[in-house]
Parts: C-alpha cells; structure tokens; sequence
C-alpha cells in the first residue's frame, strides 16, 4: 500500500504528515523507523498522522522516529494547525492531541501561533517519580562535589520535560547528558532534556535531546518549557525569543490566562508517496 504525505518543518524540527482523515494509518514500530531512518527512508523527527476528532477540527497523532508515540509535538502542532487552515479557509483551528486540545492562529505568511495551555508544573504532572519541587529538582551530572550539570526545573507542557541553565551546549555535551539524562528512573515516562543558555532577559539560546529523537533542530514543547523554566527561576521575564538551532521562536507565558504562546515559522518542504 502506497499512502501521499507531506515533508514539513518548523524551525528546522522536521515531519512527515500523513492525512488519515478517511482513510487509518496505523502503521508499526519497524515500519517508522524505516521510514525516519535519513539514510533509506524518507527522514523525519516525527511522524504526524492528522486524525478525525469528535470535539477539534482534527486529531493529531504523533511518533517519534524510534517507533515511540508521544503526547504532543509543538512544531508539529503549527505545521498541522497551518495545514488544516488552509484547507478549510479558517485562520483558527483546534487539534486535539493525547497531551490536550490546542488552538492554532494565523501569525503571519507561513506563521502560526498555537496556545499550548497552561504548563504543569506538580511533581506528579511531569511527572516525576517522587515529590520534588519543580522550579529545581534534586538532579545532578558529573561529580557529586563537583557536578557538570545540576538543580534542573521541571515541566509539562503535554510532555515531560527537564531544563538545565548552562552555557554547556556542543554537541558531543548534549547527545552525552541528553541521552543519559532521558531514561533517569526520576523520570517514569522518560523526559525531554533542554540544554538553556540565558542571553538576556527575553533571549534563551536552547538546544533539545528529544525523548525518543535525539537531538533535533528545533523542540517547541521544549522552547515553552525552557521559557517556563527560567521565568519560575527569575532569570527571564515571561516573553522571550528562543533561538534553536533551526530559527527563532517566540514564546509568551501569558500571566492572565497561565497559558503558554508560541509563535513561529511553517515551512513545506516536498510532497511523496511512500510505501507502507
């Protein structure tokens, strides 16, 4: 069987988006990874399958390029959100995901802005596996007298994730800890780890080791908690531009609503059809 898709990007955090909207995509863990694989397959962070929903526009399901299927995919989230409103003329569409419904906006000429909701911010939301306060958990890399990394914050924003404040961002640093902090039995589900370089107060320098992708271009889920991270810890003010690896985007942690905003690019990248 042959199904179209579309190769799409945000900021370099790259997809291949299938329509499933009539007809399912299911297909298996080995089947994914042969088809993330960059060498043979068609290359991806992760697979997007756009869903029928009974409460949004859309489902949006998500697998990173291992085979493993996650809650949600902020990038992602704009490239399907940028989709949906161009095939039904809208500028406002809701996706649903297993991490939550969120709503998508037009932000501008290949622009979108997606509400990502309020970030989660209890030990037993992230979640971690025992009671820790979330601004600084009890996490260390390195010597115990001498840590490389350490005092982490803590996150959900539909997933899990954990953000160290360092200038520490090369990349054999950040596959090494990235990779190692992951499968950490604090973390139950594992974790996405955000390696986060303060600038200034409304500039973070962020590279991600993404849970079951390694290290991408671009995480947005990992933009918005970097953000949440270092706003809980005074070092930002609640709006900042992120810069990853594959562009910039803007994240604004709404203090009316608690609601966490992120705006950035969409891109298409080719059209094909793959054998599944």
């Amino acid at each position: 069987m042959t199904r179209p898709f579309v190769k799409m990007n945000g900021a370099g955090n790259d997809f291949v988006v299938v329509n499933a909207l009539e007809q399912p995509f299911a297909p298996g863990d080995d089947q994914i990874r042969a088809l993330g694989d960059r060498e043979t397959g068609e290359g991806f962070d992760q697979l997007i399958a756009i869903e029928p929903s009974d409460t949004a526009d859309a489902f949006m399901r998500v697998w990173n390029a291992d085979g493993s299927m996650v809650e949600t995919c902020g990038n992602a989230l704009r490239c399907v959100g940028w989709l949906l409103m161009q095939a039904n003329g809208s500028d406002r569409v809701v996706i649903e995901t297993a991490g939550g419904p969120t709503t998508a906006t037009r932000a501008g000429d290949h622009r979108v802005t997606v509400d990502m909701g309020k970030p989660r911010l209890d030990w037993t939301q992230v979640p971690l596996a025992e009671e820790m306060d979330t601004r600084g958990i009890e996490l260390q890399v390195g010597p115990i007298d001498a840590p490389i990394l350490h005092t982490p914050g803590a996150v959900s924003m539909g997933n899990p994730h954990v953000v160290f404040f360092t200038d520490r961002q090369d990349d054999a640093f950040v596959i090494g800890s990235g990779s190692l902090v992951e499968h950490h039995p604090l973390f139950p589900q594992g974790v996405n780890v955000g390696f986060a370089n303060v600038l200034d107060r409304d500039h973070i320098r962020l590279r991600v080791w993404e849970r079951g992708a390694g290290l991408t271009k671009a995480c947005g889920t990992g933009a918005c908690a970097a953000l949440v991270a270092t706003a809980r810890r005074g070092l930002t003010e609640r709006k900042a531009t992120v810069v990853v690896d594959g562009g910039e985007l803007v994240i604004d942690w709404d203090a009316e609503t608690d609601h966490v905003l992120m705006t950035g690019p969409v891109e298409i990248e080719r059209t094909g059809v793959m054998s599944i």
